[in-house]
């Protein structure tokens, strides 16, 4: 039910991370991918990462953009779509952050985290949506955070953006149902590039673990997985929701869950 064999799939961010993971998993569940990555020799490598995966060395071509253009990212889907022979999946997962307080932060540092992170998604649908009705339909998911739930310090715009990305989605697959459906994932911490300054040393990374109730960091696997089933028959009834990917982190309440754990040691011993 999650394969999406023969399907023709455009991952954006493709060059690490969750865009790297997206790739690997969509064609090992059957589907010919486009790598879009603004860092073409980051793309030709997820390319070259998957088709070997797969084994199957026409299983993954290479576009270049910056998202945030929407000119040129609306050249690199035609180009991609025509490659494929058209489209059917969508994968946007483009985004960037940095870390400031509120006040702090520059039009141009501002600008260019909702450009990437919120426009850049608006310009993939954008670009999208006329290969997929073309094809009779098909699915669009978009990569969101916990961050657009919960406000994370030093962080405003990518809050902001991803916020947005949640409210975007849900107002796409009003808009586009029956024929497209589109949803979004909201990952919490996994271990990428972009997290990569938070998870300095073990000790940081079993603090921030033991913080969900699962007890560890997400994978950029562990998002992939999510994205490939919302692409697939298995949920063919589903649109317009966002999958939270964070081990159960939002179900705590930081301010007290502490306290009430040390107080039902006591209780219960």
């Amino acid at each position: 039910m999650t394969d999406v064999g023969g399907a023709r799939a455009l991952v954006t961010g493709a060059g690490s991370g969750i865009g790297r993971a997206v790739c690997l998993a969509f064609a090992g569940a059957g589907a010919t991918v486009a790598a879009l990555d603004v860092d073409a020799d980051k793309a030709r490598q997820t390319a070259q990462a998957v088709a070997e995966a797969s084994g199957r060395p026409d299983s993954c071509i290479v576009a270049v953009a910056d998202v945030a253009d929407a000119d040129a990212l609306g050249a690199a889907v035609d180009a991609a779509a025509a490659g494929l022979g058209g489209l059917d999946i969508v994968c946007n997962n483009a985004g960037v952050g940095d870390l400031a307080s509120l006040h702090r932060y520059s039009d141009q540092r501002w600008d260019r985290v909702v450009d990437v992170s919120m426009r850049g998604t608006f310009n993939g649908i954008r670009a999208a949506v006329p290969h997929l009705q073309a094809a009779g339909g098909g699915s669009i998911v978009n990569v969101a955070s916990m961050s657009g739930h919960v406000p994370t310090r030093g962080e405003a715009p990518y809050s902001a953006a991803k916020a947005a990305v949640i409210a975007l989605t849900r107002s796409a697959a009003l808009e586009y149902g029956p024929s497209i459906r589109v949803n979004c994932v909201s990952p919490g911490i996994v271990e990428t590039a972009l997290t990569g300054p938070i998870l300095t040393d073990d000790a940081a990374r079993a603090a921030l673990a033991a913080r969900a109730p699962l007890h560890r960091l997400g994978t950029p696997e562990d998002v992939a997985a999510v994205v490939v089933f919302l692409c697939s028959p298995a949920s063919s009834y589903v649109t317009g929701i966002d999958v939270p990917v964070d081990g159960g982190a939002q179900l705590v309440n930081a301010q007290i869950d502490d306290t009430l754990r040390g107080l039902l040691d006591l209780l219960e011993g």
